[in-house]
């Protein structure tokens, strides 16, 4: 996805221009290091930020159950040997109370190809790929690892920088060690103050979620900050990290500092001084020289929370975007039929342990069903040591294996119609963690053990017989970057042509604007579910039924080279390939939107299908249209043109109005080459035949 905006005189994209092209030296975030140093073949000088599209080779790439059709689609490139099987870790943790043949076939299928091939593959019941990526020493402080699965943001809470990729890029690091990315914008979180007692990392995580529930972070990677930062644990990191995803960035990343050393040298001390990754060279290294922002680093905006205003809190029911305190809730006597101490979110051995001190001496609640699974077999044996694993099951809480399990809606206690459940997960999307009748709410693994016990959300505190203290306010700041606050248009450009285009690449595009005015487009939208799982589908036929779901009409009102505008956070859902590939079937060049979903965008990139960002259009055609009625496919008669040499965009109104002209960042090569191949499949055939 390029990001196109007005550009004054000293707004981000320009001092990124001025900084590639050596006139201007900026500092960088953490998150422009981290990356810097994992991209290759960048021209000599060139300095990563925000916007920049870098081919990286990320440290180490996680697939899961998912690991058979990224290899299915490894073999369907031609490729026969993957490019470093040092690269590459496989761990089955989706699916693993499902016995049937078909997966236990799949499982066998993902293990001989891990053997074959000489990959770090780790079974079923060994616990969550994220957490065993963190414990083996994969994903460590300074690095850039990546996984084909949302919940790769995780390892952001050891200050790595995780961020997920789609299946199609998992096959082409397997392939060539390497794929694409583009440099998100960054903002910083400053959490101030400290955390009072009983309040955790899952209510800081929930409350951000709850109060900047307006997209503030979406797309962004996060940096966190704070004046007490020592004093959060390094659990109470990953379980924030992890939940980023929810809150709608791409990654989020802690500081390295003294409270994750220390971490690091009790991994150690367990571990030995055997193991490959966790050393203590490689942590004496870390000690003397790790990553941090320069004083200059720019952030796109930055939001403060108090922590010390920070309590127990309870997300949804069914979003994460409301939160409550607990004791707001509690009040409500809202009765809760299953209870969840399970997933890559909460179910380390502080958690556990800290879920065991609630229930001691108490029962689960009759009625209710309390089910728990650690988030690997080595936390399982570190609880059961601690006598904490015990401590649960004697109150009567119902053990799952090392996995994942019900948090995604797999195996055995999901939620039935009618029933309410809590939850120290992730997610609680409506029916992901059963039907979609039912209620889900997020917690805190103190708040899920208290609601078990008495039957109904619960704080903590009620367990022990205390009421529940009076809620208060949590304290938040939003400021955006004051060099974004005053931009103005700008009509007359005078930067000289500088961009050079791939032998294939248009120098040119440009179409009649279609407006579809909406927000949140999804995927099913786009492109029909009941199409998505059919091998035979036609390029007619997908060209038939693109935005059919949206739009009956859209077939009859559009035509080749048009160009669609959309609202805000175009392709949310389902990760569909379908959803771009049916665009390019109607012989559309290109998608602009105000905002997108971002695996929408890496599968638009991957399939060749070229997406933009400018809110400020989408705005100026919703203003212009404001007074007409409503209909969700319209021709505007608007014209669109990029002039790629030049970085220029153009748009004209029906009168031959210049409406909107803008400046905008180059296409880099690496992103030209994937598009002239067909996508990233193709690129990585044409890697391939000249390896």
């Amino acid at each position: 996805m390029l990001n196109f905006r007005r550009i004054p005189v000293w707004t981000q994209d320009f001092r990124r221009h001025l900084s590639s092209t050596g006139a201007l030296f900026r500092g960088q975030n953490v998150i422009e290091k981290i990356v810097q140093d994992y991209s290759v073949d960048l021209p000599k000088g060139k300095l990563v930020h925000s916007g920049d599209y870098v081919t990286i080779k990320p440290a180490y790439v996680m697939t899961h159950d998912n690991s058979w059709p990224v290899a299915m689609k490894f073999m369907g490139l031609g490729a026969k040997k993957v490019h470093n099987n040092r690269q590459i870790v496989n761990a089955l943790d989706h699916d693993v109370q499902n016995k049937s043949e078909k997966n236990l076939t799949k499982y066998r299928n993902i293990e001989y190809f891990a053997h074959e091939q000489g990959i770090d593959f780790y079974p079923a019941g060994r616990g969550i790929g994220h957490q065993i990526m963190i414990e083996e020493g994969y994903a460590f402080p300074g690095t850039l690892t990546v996984a084909s699965d949302s919940h790769s943001n995780t390892y952001g809470g050891i200050g790595a920088l995780g961020t997920p990729i789609v299946r199609t890029d998992a096959a082409a690091v397997w392939a060539t060690g390497q794929t694409w990315w583009k440099v998100p914008p960054v903002a910083k979180v400053e959490l101030k103050g400290k955390l009072p007692k009983g309040a955790t990392g899952k209510d800081v995580i929930v409350a951000l979620c709850g109060l900047f529930n307006h997209d503030e972070v979406l797309n962004h990677a996060l940096e966190f900050t704070g004046d007490h930062m020592d004093q959060l644990p390094v659990d109470y990191r990953l379980t924030i990290a992890n939940m980023t995803t929810e809150w709608g960035a791409l990654s989020g990343v802690f500081p390295i500092d003294k409270t994750l050393l220390e971490f690091y040298k009790g991994r150690l001390a367990r571990l030995g001084h055997n193991h490959p990754r966790i050393t203590k060279e490689r942590l004496d290294k870390l000690a003397s020289s790790y990553v941090k922002a320069d004083v200059d680093a720019y952030y796109d905006k930055t939001l403060t929370i108090d922590l010390s205003t920070v309590e127990p809190c309870v997300s949804g029911p069914n979003s994460v975007k409301i939160g409550n305190p607990v004791s707001k809730l509690s009040s409500h006597n809202i009765k809760v039929d299953k209870a969840y101490l399970v997933s890559c979110t909460n179910s380390r051995l502080s958690d556990i342990i800290a879920a065991a001190a609630i229930v001691e001496g108490h029962k689960v609640a009759p009625g209710v069903k309390f089910y728990v699974a650690a988030a690997s077999s080595e936390i399982q044996k570190d609880a059961e040591k601690a006598g904490a694993w015990q401590t649960l099951l004697d109150a009567g809480a119902i053990p799952l294996p090392a996995g994942c399990g019900p948090c995604i809606g797999l195996g055995v206690g999901l939620l039935e119609p009618g029933e309410v459940g809590i939850s120290a997960t992730n997610r609680n999307f409506k029916g992901r963690m059963g039907s979609p009748d039912a209620l889900a709410y997020l917690a805190s693994p103190e708040v899920v053990a208290a609601s078990a016990v008495m039957g109904k959300i619960s704080s903590p505190v009620e367990v022990l017989g205390k009421p529940c203290p009076e809620a208060n306010t949590v304290k938040t700041t939003i400021k955006k970057n004051e060099k974004d606050e005053d931009e103005d248009a700008v009509e007359e450009i005078d930067e000289p042509a500088s961009g050079k285009v791939l032998e294939g690449f248009p120098e040119n595009i440009s179409g009649e604007i279609v407006l579809l005015d909406a927000d949140n487009i999804n995927t099913d939208g786009i492109y029909p579910g009941k199409y998505t799982y059919q091998d035979d589908v036609s390029r007619e036929t997908m060209a038939k039924v693109c935005m059919q779901n949206y739009d009956l009409e859209f077939g009859n009102k559009t035509k080749a080279g048009d160009i669609l505008v959309a609202g805000y956070n175009f392709g949310t859902g389902s990760s569909r390939e379908q959803a771009a590939t049916a665009i390019l079937a109607r012989d559309m060049p290109m998608v602009i939107a105000g905002s997108f979903n971002n695996t929408f965008s890496r599968n638009a990139i991957n399939n060749a299908l070229l997406t933009l960002q400018i809110p400020e259009l989408i705005e100026k055609l919703r203003l212009t249209f404001a007074n007409e009625e409503k209909i969700p496919t319209r021709r505007t008669g608007w014209r669109f043109n990029w002039d790629v040499p030049k970085s220029v965009v153009t748009v004209v109104d029906s009168k031959n109005t210049v409406v909107l002209k803008q400046k905008v960042s180059e296409v880099g090569r690496n992103l030209q080459a994937i598009i002239v191949q067909g996508g990233l499949e193709g690129w990585v055939k044409s890697y391939l035949n000249k390896a």
